[in-house]
């Protein structure tokens, strides 16, 4: 059934001090693709200052701004009217001899290998191997995300943003983040290509309409197996239409929500809030 969703994504950002100045980049505008369709996305900046727009290598959408006088605090808010429609069937998978074929001979080369986000000890890898054995490209990317997912519980706030996939397999928590990351390095090596997505998931599948639902920003994966295949490892599920893309890499670095650089004194963390509405 097709749903439509009103995503506003607020960032708020407090500087110990008046920043003198900051150059900033936003991937918050989901993509249109088949099976998503984004109807209205729009960036604000609070204070008010020109924004412009261009497509990164990974094909995501950013908006960068620059705030050249003295601001104490920086408010960017991402509103977006998306529709979204169930997966399609599962395509035809390929021998795993013609994923590899595939793989050397294309860009699928580029999230086919460890990156420093998602690199796993080789211990991690022989259980992967293990898992997958004797299943095909869709079986084995299932079979790796549960693996995952039974060792690594879903606890927020047990892992910051610099924390490693080792790092998170050892402690036994983590956000999504983390679990994608860990599943991303162990499909890879088991040889199938796997890429990072960054989104957003709708938290309440029957939600009343109308009705705003506090969430957040979401992370899974999508796995290549004869075309891209999303995948949920956190919540052991298909990749559906409460899943809203903005962006794809190698790991969370190539679609970081909000970057940028400041000149100003340290401050803390950015108060990050998400509300979700169906409307249709």
């Amino acid at each position: 059934m097709t749903s439509r969703l009103r995503i506003r994504h607020i960032t708020r950002v407090s500087y110990a001090q008046a920043a003198v100045s900051s150059h900033n980049e936003v991937r918050m505008t989901p993509l249109t693709l088949p099976g998503q369709t984004t109807l209205d996305s729009r960036v604000t900046v609070t204070p008010a200052t020109a924004t412009w727009s261009y497509w990164d290598y990974w094909g995501t959408q950013v908006t960068g701004f620059d705030l050249m006088d003295p601001h104490a605090d920086l408010t960017i808010t991402a509103s977006s009217l998306v529709e979204t429609s169930p997966p399609e069937p599962l395509p035809t998978a390929p021998t795993w001899e013609e994923v590899a074929e595939r793989t050397v001979n294309s860009r699928l080369l580029e999230f086919a290998g460890p990156t420093g986000r998602t690199t796993v000890p080789a211990k991690l890898v022989k259980k992967a191997r293990r898992a997958a054995a004797g299943l095909g490209p869709h079986e084995a990317a299932v079979a790796v995300s549960a693996l995952v997912a039974d060792r690594v519980s879903y606890l927020p706030g047990a892992t910051s943003v610099n924390t490693s996939a080792a790092e998170a397999w050892e402690q036994g928590a983590g956000v999504c983040q983390d679990i994608t990351h860990l599943t991303l390095g162990l499909l890879r090596g088991v040889g199938l290509p796997a890429r990072y997505v960054s989104g957003y998931l709708h938290p309440e599948r029957e939600a009343e309409l109308h009705r705003p639902v506090a969430g957040q920003s979401h992370a899974w994966i999508e796995y290549w197996a004869g075309d891209w295949c999303g995948y949920d490892p956190t919540n052991r599920t298909r990749a559906d239409e409460s899943h809203v893309v903005v962006g794809r890499g190698r790991d969370y670095d190539d679609v970081t929500p909000h970057k940028g650089i400041y000149r100003g004194v340290p401050g803390g963390p950015p108060e990050v809030t998400v509300e979700f509405t169906r409307v249709a």
